[in-house]
């Protein structure tokens, strides 16, 4: 029995790659933290939006708060041990009716880490359903190889480079059905994605992606974490700053230089790059 996992859960995670759904804030916490956000959204549309997603609890406070709630970091200890550190964040906001969908993808395919063994916690802040466009994912594909991925750079596709897994059994997929507070935690070679949102809600989940042990490391890129729990030594690293409130310009400068750091890495030997 871990901390927040039960002995089923992590087996689960072990043996299919992913556990759902995990419950964390109750649905009107929730819905506080929804608030927050999208008030700190309006008051500096700069820092948050569908082409600037990525590391936004650099800048707004709530989500620096999320990354750092104590169940969720409980959990990932239950399953990649008591020292990790947070490389980065996506929000996934899907408007109401659209067309914007995610491929079948694995994460690890190009952040260009030394290791695999890492999990993303994701969020939801909304009802995260079928009909909004929930997660899928197929059970057990983290234990095999990476798979080879396409980049189609499709308009609606929202992944940087559309890149899209090739030789998925769509038949195998598992939706991940999610309450306001809860969340699931899958594993960086997982394969999975989502449909658009049909409904005329707006569907917003908060993507911790990832937290991972000191033995894993950036080979390809800057080295930039965010310390979270344990200690965490790595060679040549840059340890980030967490906001002490929304648009602190400390953190906003490291979030720059993460955020530039990340399209060199997601980029690299693209065809073209987005505004993803």
């Amino acid at each position: 029995m871990g901390k927040v996992l039960t002995d089923a859960q992590i087996t689960q995670y072990r043996e299919e790659g992913f556990v759902s759904p995990i419950d964390i804030l109750s649905e009107q916490e929730a819905g506080r933290y929804l608030q927050r956000f999208e008030e700190a959204e309006r008051r500096y549309p700069t820092l948050a939006h569908s082409h600037r997603r990525n590391n936004v609890h650099l800048s707004f406070k709530c989500l620096d708060e999320l990354a750092h709630h104590p169940v969720i970091l409980d959990a990932v200890e239950d399953l990649i041990g008591a020292h990790f550190s947070l490389w980065a964040t996506v929000l996934f906001c899907k408007e109401p009716e659209s067309p914007h969908y995610v491929s079948w993808h694995q994460d690890a395919t190009y952040m260009g880490m030394s290791h695999t063994e890492f999990v993303t916690p994701w969020l939801a802040l909304t009802p995260s359903n079928v009909a909004t466009g929930c997660m899928q994912m197929i059970p057990g594909s983290h234990l095999h190889d990476i798979l080879e991925h396409e980049d189609t750079y499709a308009e609606d596709n929202i992944l940087t480079r559309g890149q899209k897994a090739k030789g998925v059994d769509e038949t195998a997929a598992v939706d991940l059905l999610l309450k306001p507070g809860q969340m699931s935690l899958h594993h960086a070679k997982v394969l999975h994605g989502s449909r658009p949102n049909t409904t005329m809600q707006r569907r917003v989940g908060f993507a911790m992606q990832s937290y991972m042990p000191p033995h894993v490391e950036q080979v390809v890129g800057k080295n930039l974490w965010l310390e979270v729990r344990g200690i965490n030594d790595r060679q040549n690293s840059q340890r980030l700053h967490r906001p002490e409130y929304d648009a602190d310009p400390v953190a906003a400068a490291d979030r720059e230089q993460a955020d530039a750091n990340l399209d060199d890495i997601l980029y690299r030997g693209a065809a073209q790059k987005r505004g993803y």
